[in-house]
């Protein structure tokens, strides 16, 4: 695995980040996120018309950086659009449990919630990491 236990520790214990990915033109994005991270993958909700989205589709070499009060993780990654509705669905959920958007109460009404928003999920693996923790 490319993470420490501290490393992982410290990424399960935050849940705001943020994502770096590249532009087309080569210039850097960077994006303001909230995340879930399950101990192997990080997980984010986006909109497929969201920079950070297309992005990371186009180039998935993307970077996190995890900053709290003078300690931080940077973690390199590879991204993946999760867009599966079951999948997508699943996660969305977990991500708004430890999140600020509450989720509906049935699958059908967050399913369409989330096709109407245009709702994807970015799952990033971790393939290097640094910190100062």
């Amino acid at each position: 695995m490319a993470l420490t236990e501290a490393q992982s520790e410290y990424l399960k214990s935050h849940t705001q980040g943020v994502l770096g990915t590249g532009r087309k033109n080569g210039s850097p994005q960077l994006s303001t996120i909230n995340y879930m991270f399950d101990g192997e993958h990080v997980w984010i909700s986006a909109t497929k018309d969201r920079a950070k989205f297309v992005n990371a589709m186009r180039n998935p070499e993307v970077a996190l950086l995890v900053p709290d009060n003078g300690k931080q993780v940077i973690v390199y990654g590879t991204a993946e659009g999760i867009t599966e509705r079951l999948e997508r669905n699943k996660r969305t959920r977990a991500l708004r449990a430890v999140g600020p958007a509450p989720s509906p109460d049935s699958e059908e009404e967050l399913d369409q919630q989330l096709e109407s928003e245009g709702r994807v999920v970015i799952k990033i693996t971790p393939v290097r990491a640094f910190d100062r923790l």
